[in-house]
């Protein structure tokens, strides 16, 4: 069933009078500045008497449209973010299409087709750099006096900032990631890292190594890190377990030409095929390599193992599933 409180589209905007605090962005990742972006406009709304807060977001980077070559891969997918934005307190989540027709519509009739007649906007919520409609061509200083002409008020929000001042970004959560750094993206996400997808068949190897594992069907939902072996924690039908995730191509074997993504569930033993599964990467253990036999594979596993469960605080010793 569908969520009443996510719309497509500008044809599918409420058009119902209701005031509204809005805040437009991409949002990927939804990470901590993002959140206190959201913090913000809840206040906004709550101190202004505002009847609903709105994040209006896009199905897809818009570089994928305006420069495709220069469009990097999401953090998050949009199912992802939009549970992301619910969860952290809007009322409605507007998802705009970026088609090449969208990106060609004057910053004039954004106002007026998507803040004014679609939402009824009395708080718009930016950061200084805003930039809207055709080209870019809208702006802090048009959107101000937008807002003069049609009686709503335009709101800054300052860039959130790491520990040594860097700013909080996607790009550089997404830089983190690259290389593995799980642990620091987590800190500038406000959350672990995660990726979402159905467990198909694989090749049954760890089963024969003692460590059968769940393997995730390509095109996950989120950004995979880079290839190594994790500690995650694993969710399926509500439950959460221990695992050890694998990611990469199994160049022991030298027989997977794609990249995948393994998890071996500890102390559990769970029929996974046809679930989906979601993985929140907690630490990076080890770079993936190539060993010299089955056999040695499996002691690393085991040596990993270990490892892994002092990072999520699990028993030393196998337990009885």
């Amino acid at each position: 069933m569908s969520d009443p409180r996510v719309v497509t589209g500008i044809e599918a905007l409420p058009r119902d009078g209701r005031r509204s605090a809005v805040t437009i962005g991409k949002f990927d990742g939804v990470h901590l500045g993002h959140q206190r972006v959201l913090e913000r406009l809840c206040d906004e709304a709550a101190e202004r008497g505002i009847d609903r807060t709105v994040v209006i977001t896009f199905d897809r980077n818009p570089l994928e449209v305006l420069r495709p070559e220069a469009a990097p891969l999401p953090l998050i997918s949009i199912a992802q973010k939009t549970e992301a934005l619910l969860q952290a307190g809007v009322d409605l989540v507007v998802v705009i299409p970026f088609t090449p027709e969208f990106a060609a519509l004057a910053p004039d009739r954004f106002v007026d087709d998507v803040l004014v007649s679609g939402l009824s906007a009395a708080c718009v919520l930016v950061g200084s750099d805003v930039r809207y409609g055709a080209n870019g061509a809208g702006t802090l200083e048009t959107l101000r006096a937008a807002g003069e002409t049609h009686g709503f008020d335009v709101a800054l929000v300052d860039d959130v900032c790491v520990s040594d001042g860097e700013r909080i970004s996607s790009t550089g959560i997404r830089r983190l990631l690259e290389v593995g750094h799980v642990a620091e993206a987590a800190a500038a996400l406000g959350r672990l890292p995660r990726i979402r997808s159905l467990v198909v068949p694989g090749h049954q190897r760890g089963r024969t190594l003692g460590y059968p594992t769940a393997n995730l069907a390509h095109g996950a939902e989120g950004f995979i890190p880079a290839d190594g072996v994790y500690a995650c924690w694993m969710h399926v039908n509500g439950e959460r377990f221990g695992a050890a995730v694998s990611v990469g191509n199994n160049p022991t074997f030298g027989d997977v030409p794609e990249k995948t993504v393994e998890a071996h569930a500890i102390d559990v033993t769970v029929d996974l095929y046809g679930q989906t599964v979601e993985l929140e990467f907690v630490r990076f253990i080890r770079g993936m390599r190539k060993f010299p036999s089955a056999d040695a594979l499996a002691h690393q596993m085991r040596v990993d193992e270990l490892e892994i469960r002092e990072v999520l605080g699990l028993p030393a010793e196998p337990q009885a599933s």
